[in-house]
């Protein structure tokens, strides 16, 4: 069945949980009744509580889908994929057959329910372009489109970003934004009034999010992002008043050099993204490399800081 037009009505989606032996047989059986030989692999996964090191778990189960129009599909189609799955099951693990239709265009829509204003910070509130939002006092609004970029303000780590940075003096100062995501801290920084914003990060879809985010918000004028390992060849040559920094602790410690390269001499640098596990390798590292703490934030497990040369 697979070549067939895209269907704007309905699907039918099949799913089957096995183990890691069985993984490839049935993608193989999949393939040839699903729409275009789509496969749907869903690997259990372990990795450490900020989402570092992560491994796949070949001890737990894995779940394939595939989808086919119902326009197409047919009684001998799943017939044949059940008695496939059966005659799998003799010789490997592999769960019962779940068959499931779904709307397409609830489908499609259904996620932005879940996508509400939420106030990040004392100033900053995030919008999807979805939703509406009526301002109040000093509020600067970031449209949003979450997209498959880190950063929706619902996450501790960009809260106490945010929450740190509004605590500084921003206007007409500049801004680097390390690990941009979404470009949410490098957005409402333009909007807190700083005089120019740049970023980067490493992930060519988060800096494709982050620039569809700043045309949303028409602040081109002001903020840039590019695509960088934070490499010498790819680490600004300039320095800024203020840095942020939000990624995981292993990496703030593995480019700090860049890091605070970057920080005008009396500038001031925000990190955030850290597990409070891993705190004390972070702070080890910025005093180090010449840097004093002078303010700590922590929501939940998450940790943040603000950083000036010693």
């Amino acid at each position: 069945m697979s070549g067939q037009s895209a269907s704007a009505g309905n699907w039918i989606e099949l799913s089957v949980e096995v183990d890691h032996e069985a993984v490839e047989p049935v993608v193989e059986l999949f393939s040839r009744y699903g729409y275009n030989e789509g496969v749907v692999i869903e690997e259990p996964f372990l990795q450490d509580r900020d989402g570092d090191n992560v491994r796949v778990d070949i001890s737990r189960p894995f779940r394939i889908r595939t989808f086919i129009p119902q326009e197409t599909f047919d009684g001998s189609a799943l017939e044949a994929i059940r008695n496939g799955i059966w005659h799998l099951g003799q010789l490997r693990g592999t769960g019962e057959l779940t068959v499931e239709t779904r709307n397409e265009e609830d489908w499609a829509n259904a996620w932005k329910a879940h996508y509400k204003p939420v106030r990040v910070g004392t100033r900053t509130v995030v919008r999807p372009p979805w939703q509406t939002y009526e301002p109040a006092g000093d509020d600067v609004v970031v449209l949003l489109d979450p997209g498959m970029a880190f950063g929706t303000g619902t996450h501790p780590t960009t809260q106490t970003a945010l929450q740190l940075l509004e605590t500084q003096p921003i206007e007409g100062r500049t801004l680097f934004d390390v690990g941009t995501g979404s470009g949410i801290i490098a957005i409402a920084a333009a909007k807190l009034g700083a005089s120019r914003v740049e970023g980067v990060d490493i992930d060519p879809v988060s800096v494709w999010q982050a620039q569809t985010n700043i045309a949303l918000n028409d602040a081109g004028d002001v903020v840039s992002i590019w695509q960088s390992d934070m490499s010498p060849n790819s680490a600004p040559q300039a320095t800024y008043d203020i840095v942020v920094a939000n990624i995981i602790a292993r990496v703030l410690i593995e480019i700090s050099d860049a890091i605070v390269d970057a920080v005008a001499v009396d500038g001031t640098l925000v990190l955030s993204g850290i597990i409070d596990s891993k705190e004390a390798g972070v702070v080890e590292r910025y005093q180090e490399l010449g840097f004093q703490m002078i303010q700590r934030q922590q929501i939940e497990d998450w940790i943040g800081h603000i950083w000036r040369r010693g």
